[in-house]
């Protein structure tokens, strides 16, 4: 379906956006900024090619820009205003085209910019020089760059950032190289992306980085003091983007480097394009959490080739990507692997589930309303593991191999394009079911999409490696010694156990466990998160050392904020603490987490 036709259809209008693409539409974003690292602010000019008829106005998404001028390619002044202050949106950027199809903005982003954080030597792991990194999901990039902030409305892009002569630059685009700068401390670095992408995949990095290459297109971007351990750790990248190949169609962004960031940054992994951002608490040092990477990597195909047209059909990114993770994990781990990654993946739906008040829940339903919210609302485990698991019943009802060749043909037809919860139901039904009633009754796909909870018939994932340590756990629990070895079982394994545990453990018990499974020295940051969940709701003292470490040393929000919150539930010797350790860990995380996290803290 043709981008025109996507955006035109009345469940493609995004909420989240105050552009109105039908009147007048980005195509492309030419940036020329220049970072100052001692104001933190980035300052320049966003260039946007328009498509528009004659006289149309353009409405662009900002907040927090700081507008100097407007004016087209002659460089003559076009009238301009700014709307009211949204304090979700943001702020509306209207301007008066004219004939113009090129439109230029000279602006200032703010210290404070929510998408960008500018962290000191001390906060890198070389200590020496500064970093910059951007987050521009959902819709923070509009705090940096003034453009059409919808994941509807893909857009090509190239960009010029002159930054400190020190530090190097790298994009989500084709590194086009670098040149002298204005003054002899700076360097212009120079990028492309030529193929349409959502906004909020334009992303941005500096600082003092190495390179190594994994394989013929693949390498990572690391700090020099942690380049080593992260080049060891990612030596199967190269083989997972063949495996995801084999599966689903070429790679169609050229090159697939990883830049490992700060510890600050607020998620597991980023999949802007060609350049995945990840967090370092994935350096585990065994290669125990590659499933992350493989998550990132399968981006590639389902949220950066097929993107959700809007936030409310946010799982057809993730739900497509957790699904693919597994297949990936499967054929480059095999097949025990990936299903203890499902296994745990259909716990944590359980919970959130729970978490959320039970199976009726409005906001347990694959499409979700969204109006008038922050689209991080709906980042909850809903879409990814609800997502994935309705992925897996439709493989089961036809068959693999008939499913893999619909989902291949999927990102074909529907390639570099926005796609609706609509649109995927129409593809599925004119491609894979084909008229077979009695399919489409089995499938339930509106119950799945448009209905909260799972349907009855929904089966858990089974992993036969769970089989024992759900024994082990429960003669634990039990009162009866550890008896198995730690030692020989995966993080996944590890990470089962721990989560399956009573929540009420004498601190003998615990004390037990926590040196049977060397959980003091443990590296694994999946496993220590479940234990020091665990030692919370056990006010297991001799572990909040650990937790205070945990939460200064990285402002991963998947950990942060559960750990917060399980503080917070603990009474006054918990909210004491919490507030404590959030004093000081607070201006080091990124806004992403701390705007989850200020919400925890300071209840309505």
């Amino acid at each position: 379906m043709p981008v025109s036709a996507v955006l035109s259809s009345p469940d493609a209008r995004d909420v989240h956006s105050f552009a109105q693409p039908l009147s007048a539409r980005v195509t492309h974003v030419d940036l020329d900024l220049v970072a100052d690292f001692e104001s933190r602010t980035l300052a320049g000019t966003a260039a946007l090619d328009v498509d528009a008829a004659a006289g149309n106005a353009l409405t662009l998404d900002t907040r927090d820009l700081d507008i100097e001028s407007v004016h087209n390619a002659a460089g003559e002044a076009l009238s301009w205003q700014l709307g009211e202050v949204d304090p979700v949106l943001g702020t509306a950027l209207r301007v008066e085209l004219g004939a113009a199809r090129r439109v230029v903005v000279r602006y200032r982003t703010r210290p404070g910019a929510a998408a960008l954080q500018w962290l000191l030597p001390a906060q890198t792991a070389g200590g020496k020089e500064p970093f910059l990194y951007s987050q521009g999901q959902a819709i923070l990039n509009r705090t940096w760059i003034p453009t059409q902030d919808s994941p509807g409305i893909r857009q090509t892009w190239s960009a010029r950032i002159t930054a400190p002569a020190a530090l190097t630059v790298v994009m989500s685009a084709q590194m086009l190289g670098a040149e002298a700068g204005p003054t002899p401390q700076q360097r212009t670095w120079k990028f492309r992306m030529d193929e349409p992408v959502a906004p909020y995949l334009i992303a941005l990095a500096a600082g003092d980085l190495g390179f190594r290459e994994l394989g013929p297109r693949t390498g990572v971007y690391a700090e020099p003091s942690v380049l080593e351990a992260a080049a060891t750790e990612f030596v199967d990248v190269e083989k997972m983007v063949t495996a995801t190949e084999e599966l689903y169609g070429p790679y169609r962004w050229g090159r697939y480097d990883l830049l490992v960031l700060p510890p600050a940054f607020p998620f597991g992994g980023m999949e802007n394009p060609r350049l995945t951002f990840l967090t370092p608490t994935v350096l585990a040092g065994d290669r125990s959490l590659v499933t992350l990477l493989a998550h990132e990597l399968a981006h590639s195909w389902s949220g950066n080739l097929v993107t959700n047209a809007t936030w409310s059909d946010f799982w057809l990114n993730e739900g497509f990507t957790v699904y693919i993770e597994g297949r990936i994990m499967e054929r480059v781990f095999g097949v025990e692997t990936a299903t203890m990654q499902a296994a745990l993946g259909w716990d944590s739906l359980q919970e959130e589930i729970k978490a959320m008040g039970g199976a009726s829940a409005p906001d347990t339903r694959l499409h979700i309303d969204l109006g008038g919210r922050d689209p991080d609302e709906g980042l909850t485990d809903i879409p990814y593991e609800k997502g994935a698991a309705f992925l897996r019943s439709i493989e089961a009802a036809v068959g693999r191999e008939r499913f893999d060749a619909w989902l291949r043909g999927y990102f074909d037809r529907h390639a570099f394009q926005p796609q609706t919860t609509s649109g995927f139901l129409a593809d599925l039904r004119a491609n894979l079911v084909q008229g077979d009633a009695s399919l489409g009754q089995r499938l339930e796909l509106q119950r799945w999409v448009n209905e909260p909870g799972l349907p009855e018939a929904t089966a858990a994932p089974h992993s036969q490696a769970f089989v024992r340590i759900d024994a082990a756990a429960d003669a634990f629990a039990a009162g009866r010694p550890l008896d198995a070895d730690p030692a020989t079982w995966s993080s996944a394994e590890r990470v089962r156990f721990l989560n399956r545990l009573p929540r009420k453990l004498s601190s003998a018990r615990l004390a037990e466990l926590s040196t049977r499974m060397s959980l003091d020295t443990q590296h694994n940051s999946e496993v220590r998160f479940a234990w020091l969940r665990l030692a919370i709701a056990n006010r297991y003292q001799p572990a909040m050392p650990q937790l205070d470490e945990f939460l200064s040393s990285m402002g991963r929000r998947k950990f942060v904020l559960p750990l917060f919150q399980d503080l917070m539930e603990q009474g006054a010797w918990g909210r004491q603490m919490a507030r404590s350790i959030y004093a000081k860990t607070r201006p080091t995380y990124h806004a992403v987490t701390v705007g989850s996290v200020d919400k925890v803290m300071s209840p309505p």
